[in-house]
């Protein structure tokens, strides 16, 4: 059986590397609450009105027209398309 070590920062260069990554997140949901139209629409994942922005490997889902913007997820993009859609559906 293989063994693995690891290093003595991983943990924290993870941490940092989520807390960045959440960062970049928000700052996209900032950027869509003051131009709530600049994502795109996505009809086969949802019959609502919702918009989609990428960030890095994540996609926003959002409600462009409520106020204030409702975010519906933050699922990964690489994700199912069916799985991203009964996500949504689920939090219709």
């Amino acid at each position: 059986m293989p063994t693995f070590r690891k290093s003595g920062n991983t943990s924290t260069d993870n941490l940092d590397a989520a807390d960045g990554m959440l960062e970049e997140i928000y700052a996209s949901i900032r950027s869509l609450a003051a131009f709530p139209r600049q994502g795109h629409s996505r009809p086969e994942l949802s019959s609502r009105p919702l918009r989609f922005q990428s960030v890095r490997d994540y996609v926003i889902a959002y409600a462009p027209e409520e106020k204030p913007l409702a975010v519906i997820a933050v699922p990964h993009g690489r994700r199912n398309p069916r799985v991203i859609a009964a996500i949504l559906r689920e939090r219709a």
